[in-house]
This record gives structure tokens, sequence and C-alpha cells, in this order.
């Protein structure tokens, strides 16, 4: 069992990889003095934001003070340095799937790697690091530091994956529903915050993209050998989800543009049919009301057919009117 029985200290998880795809749990007492078989490696995951994980960190890690202030500066972007002595740094996001949290808000992990030692941290739990451990539970988890680092990328890009599949797939409907009901009014609320999360997705994952072609590219020594094919595939894998969000981003502006348009287009109807109306109407109302003013001399104001002929010289009008706009094609 993997517990976070030793969180209290900022160490979330201790494992030492057997190289056979499972991992022995360590407690924070045995870290001193741990001696590593040839085909072991221990992987350390703090808590970042723990003052006994930021001191065993800048005391006894054996890391230098360069090194100590990149992992534990406030704010950073996904980066990849590489360090003397075969060393890498490694910073990346996840998706944030804690409760309350808003996916695109994305959870930092910070990575040291060498050849047989890993050192991730973490503010945040990370859903990725869990599957990890539940792998390596089974016997079907890494089997070398450099695995660990990729088993890790892969993880973090599947969610990632989750997350676009379900912003496509909110456009995809309010598509559908506007292709099935001239009158549906799209949620705009919804669909400014799928734009928001796209733009929000994309300024991360864009350079974690040129981070997993520059692994593809780097040659350690304890690299295993077709890491770099997984780091390409990774690569890939985040161009097309960047691709997938640019188009998302375009088919949301598209959607807002055309409703604005069919808007538009309403009003104008709306605008022209009473400006139709008053044109019909306005004229009328001024033979009535000339007719209804009280001064003498109102022609048929004494005829018992005056309301009559009134009426008859209204629709009179209002037929040569509609002739009229039927003619200019107003109508």
């Amino acid at each position: 069992m993997y517990d976070d029985q030793n969180t209290t200290r900022g160490l979330v998880q201790a494992l030492v990889l057997d190289g056979q795809g499972g991992a022995r749990p360590l407690s924070y007492e045995q870290l001193p003095g741990l001696e590593l078989g040839p085909q072991e490696s221990l992987w350390l995951h703090w808590d970042r934001s723990h003052p006994e994980a930021q001191g065993w960190l800048r005391e006894r890690s054996g890391l230098s003070e360069f090194v100590c202030d990149l992992l534990l500066e406030e704010n950073t972007r996904p980066r990849l340095v590489t360090l003397p002595d075969e060393q890498v740094l490694l910073f990346l996001r996840g998706v944030n799937l804690n409760p309350g949290a808003q996916p695109e808000d994305m959870v930092s992990l910070r990575i040291f790697a060498e050849a047989q030692r890993v050192i991730s941290l973490r503010l945040r739990p990370l859903r990725a690091t869990d599957e990890l451990i539940a792998q390596l539970r089974m016997g079907k988890g890494p089997r070398t530091a450099s695995e660990l680092i990729l088993y890790m990328a892969q993880h973090l890009t599947e969610r990632i994956q989750t997350l676009v599949d379900t912003l496509t797939d909110h456009v995809d409907g309010e598509e559908d529903r506007i292709d099935a009901d001239d009158r549906y009014q799209p949620d705009h609320s919804g669909l400014l915050q799928v734009r928001r999360r796209a733009a929000a997705l994309r300024r991360f994952l864009a350079p974690q993209r040129d981070i997993y072609g520059q692994l593809a590219r780097v040659k350690l020594p304890w690299f295993v050998e077709d890491d770099g094919d997984y780091w390409s595939e990774l690569n890939n894998s985040l161009t097309r989800y960047l691709e997938e969000l640019e188009l998302t981003r375009e088919r949301v502006a598209l959607l807002l543009e055309s409703e604005d348009r069919r808007l538009s287009e309403r009003m104008n109807r709306t605008m022209y049919r009473f400006g139709v109306i008053t044109g019909i109407f306005l004229p009328m109302t001024f033979l009535t009301g000339l007719l209804g003013i009280n001064v003498g001399g109102i022609p048929g104001s004494g005829s018992p057919y005056g309301f009559t002929a009134t009426c008859l010289l209204l629709l009179a009008l209002a037929a040569g009117q509609w002739l009229i706009f039927r003619r200019l094609r107003w109508l």
C-alpha cells in the first residue's frame, strides 16, 4: 500500500523502483543513507509548500542552490533545463481536477531527474501521479528514472485530451442545435467560457509541446533507447490538441458571429416591418386627425353618410399605398 503517511513532513510519496515495473515504499526516516541496487531508482514526490520539504531540498538533497531556487520558485511556465552531470529539470503542467477548481487552471509539476533518482514537487494534488502509483502497485509501472518522467508526461497528456474533447463536444452540441432549430439561441456565456478555456490551455500547452520535442532529441546515457520515440509521440499528441483548441476557438467565433448576424437580420426585418406599417398608417392618422379637429366646416359633419365616406376614403388610401409599395418593391 502506498499511503500518504509522510505527507505531514512534506513527503507525499517515497518509492524505490525495482526495475521490473513495481516499487517498494519508503518512510522519511529511511531516506538518509539509502543505497540503491544497480537496477533500482528512487522517486521522491514532495509537497513544495511544506517547510520541511523545502528544508530537505536545500539541505539534504545534494542539489545546488540554483536548482533548488528553480524548483521552489513561485510562478513558472513549462520549461526544460539541462544541467551538468547528465541531469535535467523538467517543469510540466497538468489539468486541475481538484474539487471546485477550473480544469484550465493547470497544476504545475516540477521534476529533477538523473540516472537513478527523480525528485518531483507539486503544490496541489495531481491525478496523474495517483494513477502512476497505482500502476507501480500492480507491477505495471515504469522501470527506470527515464521511464518514470515519461509516464508522468503521458498521464498529464491523457488528462488534457479529456478536457479538449469536452470543449469540442460542447461546441458540437451548440452547432447541432442551431442547425436543427433556426430559432435556437446559443448559450453566449457558455461559448465565451469555452473560448477562454481554450486560450488558457494554449498558454501552457504550446511550450509543453516544444519541451516534448526537445526531449525527443536529447540523448542522455540513462535514457532508454526508445524513449525518444515516445517523447516524439507526445509531441505529436500535444500538436493535435493545440490544433483542436485553435479550431474550437475559431468555431466559437463563427458561432457568435453567426448569431450576431442573425440577430441583426431579425432586428432589421422587424424595423422594416414597423417602417412599412408606419408608412401606411401615417397618412391615415393625418387624415383622421385633420377631420377630428373641433372647428366648423369639417366635410360631412352634417351628413349621415360622413363616417361611411371617411372609412371608404381611408380604405382607398390604404389600397393606393399598398399598390405604390408593391411597385417600389417595398413589400
